[in-house]
This record gives structure tokens, sequence and C-alpha cells, in this order.
């Protein structure tokens, strides 16, 4: 028995297309559909309740209605990525999977940001223009993804590249927390105990060392002395450290102190071998998934320096950019680059020959995510006893200051 299904769909120029099938279900309506080379839409009975599902739209739900911009929870995005993938791929037409997706959104602003796509889509537009304005949830390179998966007709496999994308991005983010997070609790700690102890702890003593009558080690002298102008002038000391962080902040804001702070960080002693490598495996993913992806590469690369997250790179890419666009070669800017090792660049080189360059920048990738998993064990190996080891110093040296004349005075008694 066939029932009559209305549909609507996209065409090849992306041109919007209403009609009707027969067929016995509505997943072999959608196959229908798509068999005439065309996008589904919406794919509902003729008559039926599921037409009214998409026509009138839904009631506002209590999560829509507290919702007054779009926003979404970590890890929210990437799910959602995963879940339309998969549901394109069973035959579910874009508008039902999208609704279905926003009945269940975790979030109010996620689930208010899907209602204002779905609406979109259902006015005619494509689905990247329906992304494009909610770039708190969407971003540059997502928008560009879904745009070339439109073009190519290939928008469930381009997701499903995407959710890979974002869920590696997310692995990498999470190793970088995890590198930093202890070390960032222990010096606040030891920070906080040795302002304690100085502050209002060792001022205190000063009366007993008077009394005792001998003359004070000069380390014991100079720890009094520090004390003594922390408890005096606290304000200045903790006001100055506010307006050192608050002025690192906004000089960094600006274009040449983000450059200067991106060139520090690939720097820095202990992490800058870290920071470069999570940048390294940052562009060689984000370029192979976008060229992989069936984005133009002048369009790629633009994107890549856009998200980069870190301007030295941005400013490298930006430079092969336009190497690119006079004709020449792709990999050679990157020769001329510190950043970019000589291995990274070969095999950009030998990609670009190959018309394999997005297989290789992948494998550029996952070789540089296992360095930077590698690299944070090592760190978070290291950096545990050389922060126990600072704070048994600081904390030693402040309890062996106040013990010394003691034990002067116990040696003036005993020679007496």
């Amino acid at each position: 028995m066939t029932t009559t299904f209305k549909f609507e769909a996209k065409d090849g120029t992306g041109k919007v297309v209403k009609g009707s099938v027969s067929a016995a279900s509505q997943a072999d309506a959608v196959a229908e559909v798509r068999r005439r080379n065309l996008t589904p839409i919406d794919v509902s009975k003729a008559g039926g309740f599921l037409s009214g599902l998409f026509g009138g739209g839904k009631p506002k739900t209590g999560k829509r209605v507290m919702a007054k911009r779009a926003w979404c929870k970590k890890g929210e995005l990437e799910v959602f990525t995963r879940q339309l993938s998969t549901m394109l791929s069973a035959g579910i037409p874009m508008l039902e999977a999208l609704e279905i997706l926003a009945d269940q959104a975790e979030s109010p602003g996620f689930a208010f940001c899907l209602d204002r796509v779905v609406n979109d889509i259902r006015s005619g537009s494509d689905l990247s223009k329906s992304m494009e304005p909610h770039k708190k949830v969407f971003s540059h390179i997502y928008v560009s993804m879904i745009r070339a998966g439109e073009v190519s007709g290939q928008i469930d496999i381009i997701l499903t590249r995407l959710a890979d994308y974002l869920e590696a991005a997310a692995h990498l983010r999470n190793e970088i927390k995890s590198a930093m997070t202890y070390p960032v609790i222990s010096l606040v700690l030891v920070i906080g105990i040795a302002s304690f102890l100085m502050i209002g702890i060792v001022p205190s003593f000063k009366p007993v060392f008077e009394s005792l009558e001998v003359e004070l080690p000069g380390l014991t002298v100079f720890i009094m002395d520090i004390a003594f102008f922390m408890k005096d002038y606290w304000y200045l000391i903790f006001g100055g450290m506010a307006a050192l962080i608050f002025g690192t902040g906004a000089a960094v804001k600006t274009p040449k102190g983000a450059l200067i702070k991106d060139h520090v960080m690939l720097r820095l002693p202990v992490f800058g071998i870290l920071f470069k490598k999570v940048a390294l495996s940052r562009f060689a993913r984000t370029f192979s998934t976008l060229v992989k992806s069936g984005v133009p590469i002048l369009g790629a690369m633009e994107i890549v320096s856009d998200t980069s997250g870190n301007l030295v790179i941005s400013n490298i890419v930006n430079g092969a950019r336009d190497s690119v666009k006079n004709g020449d070669s792709l990999s050679e800017p990157f020769t001329k680059s510190t950043v970019f090792p000589p291995m990274v660049v070969k095999m950009m080189a030998i990609g670009e020959r190959s018309g394999a360059l997005d297989s290789l920048l992948e494998k550029i990738a996952e070789f540089y995510d296992q360095q930077v998993e590698a690299e944070v064990k090592g760190l978070t190996s290291m950096i545990e006893p050389i922060m126990i080891a600072i704070m048994g110093v600081i904390v030693g040296g402040i309890v062996l200051a106040v013990f010394l004349p003691i034990f002067k005075l116990q040696e003036k008694l005993s020679g007496g």
C-alpha cells in the first residue's frame, strides 16, 4: 500500500523545490526524493499529522522562553554534530532531524539557537546561512564546512568529519588543561602560604628576637625586613600584582601585544615546546579537515589563519596564501619559518605534488597529538617535584630564619 508524501527539497543550484511522491513509507519517500538528485528538507504525509509538524511550528517550551541568546554547554556541539550526521545518514530529512535535536538540547541557549536555525530553513534558507548569525555556537570553520557539504551534496559525510575534528580539538584542549591545572594550583598555594607566613606569623616574632639580646643572623634580618615591608605595604604589593595582570591582559588584546605574547608563548623555557606542538597540531588538523571537505585551498588557508590561535602561525599562513594566490608553491613560505619543522614542510611539499595534501596533513596532526600527549605526561611528572621543591625552599627558608636566633642563643648560653 502506497501513501502520498509531500516533500520540500533543494536541487543542485540550491533552489527550493516542492512536490509529492508515492511511497510505502516515509523512508522510501526520502529515498525517492534523493533519487531525483534533490536534497530533502522536509518529507511528510500529505494531509496527515506529520504535515502539521513542520507547517505551523512547535509551541515554545520553557527552555526556549528562558533563553534570549544563542550559546551551548561544553561538549554539546560535538554531540549535536555527531547525532545530526547519523540521522541524515539514516535518511531522516534535515528539518525533522534539527527539530528532534532542538527538542533534546540540554541548554536553553542551544535550544534557542536550533529553533532559530529551524525557522530559517523552513523559510527557505540554507543550513550554513541559518547557522552563520550564531557565531558563539557555530564557528567560522563550522559554517564553512557545512557550506562545502551543501555544495558537494555530501552534508552527512562532512558532518562526520566535522564531528571528528571537534572531538579531536576538545581532546587536545583537555590535554592542555590537565598540563596547566597542577602548576597553576601549586603556584597559588605557594604564594598564599608564603604570604600568610610573612604577613601573619613572622612579624609577631620581633619582640621575641629583641628579648634574646643576640645579634640576628643575616637570613633572619632579610626575612624580617621583607615580612614588615609586606605587612606595611600589602595593599601596594597586591594592588601592583592586580595592575600587572590587568595591564598585561589589556596589552595582549592589541595587535602588537598579541603578536609579542604569541612569540613569547612559543619560546617559553618549559611550556614553549608544548605550545608549539599544540599550534602545529591545530594548524594541520584544521587545514586537513577543510581540504578534505572540499573547501577551496585559498578559502581553507584564510580560515586556518583566522582559527590558528597564534598570530605567529597566522602571519606565516597568510604569507603562504599570498604565495599560492600568485601561483607559487604552498610549502615554500613555510621553509623560511623557524616555527614549522623541516619534517612538516617536507610532508606538505610531498602532499602538494602528489595531490594527497589532506592525508599528509592529517598524519601530521595525529603525530603532534601523540607528541602533545607525551609532553603533557612528561611535564606533569616533572612539574610536581619542582613545585614541591619550591614550596619547601620558601617555607623552609622562613622557618629557618625564625629558628636561627634561637640556635644562636643556645650556642651563646652553652659557651658562657
